[in-house]
């Protein structure tokens, strides 16, 4: 059943079944919107406790359902480096020769990820990856502060990066399309990527209103663009991964497998 899974991905138009989704995500229609909202809810038992909005009804889509905020103070901010999304940790740990560990026995190479050659400050450093089931509050989050100077969107695949895809498609994150966010501090640097995924209707950035076009992609330079940590990175609308790639050496105070909520220190 894996291998057919995996098939299929390959097989299907992948852009064009992502975004005639995002297309019924974005219908404002009562009925349908909420109609898909209930049924989503239940099947994939999504927990409204810490939401602000909790019910069908007050959401204008199910896009805008998706991308729902939380009640102020429901994610509090510690660590050197906070979860940026509530999710599960995949995988983590050490910078090896640019490598980073996709799933056990997959590596994929960093500098293809960012898009951008890795300064020789990151050789020692480390990285994260959090996935994002379908149940999970999808907007993502700075990890630390620091001054953005740069956002890069890279085109590629929508393959999905559940733990199936990621132990059977060599170099996933590094295929698929993803938003890279660079973030510098004086004390450190990191790299926030962003990676679509299939049903991913779209990556919404911080700084517009609307998800980045696809398969055009953008390099864009910022100026005293300082951000807050915790403060909202982006939003996926259906789910994907976040991948922190930063300069540090500290031990990651999280394990491999365990579920983590936006905020929680990971470092």
């Amino acid at each position: 059943m894996q291998r057919i899974f995996i098939w299929l991905q390959q097989l299907v138009p992948q852009h064009l079944v992502s975004r005639a989704i995002g297309f019924l995500g974005a219908t404002e229609i009562v009925w349908i919107k909420n109609w898909i909202i209930h049924w989503f809810a239940q099947v994939y038992r999504v927990d409204w406790q810490d939401a602000l909005r909790q019910t069908p009804s007050e959401f204008r889509s199910f896009n805008d359902f998706f991308t729902r905020e939380l009640k102020p103070g429901s994610r509090p901010i510690a660590g050197f480096l906070s979860s940026p999304a509530d999710g599960l940790v995949s995988s983590l740990g050490s910078i090896e020769d640019g490598q980073a560990i996709q799933a056990k026995g997959h590596y994929y190479d960093i500098e293809t990820l960012l898009g951008e050659p890795l300064a020789a400050t990151f050789q020692q450093g480390s990285f994260l990856t959090v996935y994002l089931a379908p149940r999970d509050y999808h907007r993502v989050h700075f990890p630390a502060p620091g001054q953005v100077i740069r956002a890069r969107y890279i085109p590629g695949d929508l393959f999905s990066v559940n733990d199936i895809t990621a132990n059977h498609i060599p170099g996933l994150f590094t295929r698929n399309e993803r938003l890279v966010l660079r973030v510098v501090d004086p004390n450190h640097e990191y790299y926030l990527v962003l990676v679509g995924a299939m049903i991913v209707a779209g990556i919404q950035p911080f700084w517009q209103q609307t998800p980045l076009m696809t398969r055009q992609p953008l390099d864009k330079n910022f100026a005293q663009t300082k951000v807050h940590q915790g403060e909202e990175a982006g939003r996926f609308l259906l789910g994907s991964t976040a991948i922190i790639v930063s300069n540090s050496s500290k031990p990651w105070v999280q394990q491999a497998g365990k579920s983590v909520r936006m905020g929680q220190p990971l470092m």
